[in-house]
């Protein structure tokens, strides 16, 4: 199979078009920088292409000759977005153009990467896009798949990255405590299914949730990371009624990466109703643990924390 997989060079596309090519397909990345050190990770054999969603002309040539598309281009839930870009313009108008441009080049397969709680009518910019182009997506004529991962997580991620920017060791605050639920997947994981969620035809016209074998709060998240440090933290919650004026006031300013919508995000949590990881032969309890990456302990000593059936 022939597969362009848009975002292949970031920290998912780089493990997915790697897993891509290992498997057999002829594989090309399409981002609107190649020349990235996530790029220089690739294989060979992974063809690469410049193109930005966003622009149609920019991709209509990469996307002709293709059996199947990937849609991994996303702006984080985490921070807020760069300057010059906005989630309408990436999640909706980038799905839009990639979904055109299969149609009218005969691309019969495509992947939609969403976001758990995809919703239009959700509470942040990214929960209503990610649910706007999955619309996009279901009305395509085309033999679609789409799938809503929790938060991913392995080397280069930004997860890990975003607790502690949020975060100090020893003595730190967080919103509400921490209370936010999390259900972090393992990129190592994580490519493998959405390989074979490529690959099989019985997963055309299915949408999926996949999340990791353990559900880990924020404050847990952050505990591990500083565990793995050997550097002890202690944790005190700040009102999330205060979190969200703060971080209002900070929209406007460049060198916050956070802002009131990122606020909102910790309102609710990343976590699946039930686990799809089985519809792919893969049963949670087989899948890495946060702690076991970090090499610490397998979970946490919190109730929600621990392996899902």
């Amino acid at each position: 199979m022939q597969v362009l997989v848009a975002g292949g060079t970031g920290f998912i596309g780089t493990h997915l078009c790697t897993e891509l090519a290992e498997r057999g397909h002829e594989v090309t990345a399409l981002s609107r920088n190649p020349a990235t050190e996530d790029a220089a990770e690739l294989p060979d054999e992974v063809d690469l292409s410049t193109g930005d969603v966003s622009a149609y002309d920019s991709i209509v040539d990469a996307v002709a000759g293709h059996d199947a598309i990937v849609n991994l281009v996303a702006l984080s839930p985490l921070y807020q977005p760069p300057d010059g870009t906005d989630h309408e313009t990436v999640h909706l108008g980038g799905t839009e153009n990639l979904v055109r441009a299969a149609e009218e080049n005969g691309v019969d397969r495509f992947l939609q990467i969403s976001a758990l709680g995809a919703d239009p009518d959700g509470p942040t910019a990214y929960i209503r896009t990610k649910g706007r182009a999955e619309s996009i997506v279901r009305e395509a004529a085309l033999s679609w798949t789409i799938v809503r991962p929790a938060v991913v997580f392995g080397d280069g991620g930004e997860f890990l990255t975003f607790a502690k920017q949020l975060t100090t060791p020893y003595l730190t605050g967080l919103p509400g405590g921490g209370k936010t639920r999390f259900q972090p997947i393992w990129v190592g994981d994580f490519a493998p299914l959405l390989a074979d969620a490529l690959e099989d035809d019985s997963h055309v016209g299915r949408t999926y949730e996949l999340g990791g074998p353990q559900v880990v709060t924020l404050a847990d998240a952050t505990e591990l990371v500083y565990e793995a440090e050997d550097r002890p933290v202690t944790i005190l919650p700040i009102p999330m009624a205060l979190t969200k004026l703060g971080l209002a006031a900070a929209d406007s300013l460049p060198f916050v990466p956070f802002g009131a919508d990122q606020a909102r995000s910790l309102e609710f949590d990343n976590t699946v109703a039930e686990n799809d990881v089985q519809a792919f032969g893969v049963e949670p309890t087989d899948l890495l643990t946060l702690g076991a990456y970090l090499g610490v302990r397998p979970g946490t000593p919190h109730e929600e924390s621990r392996p899902l059936a």
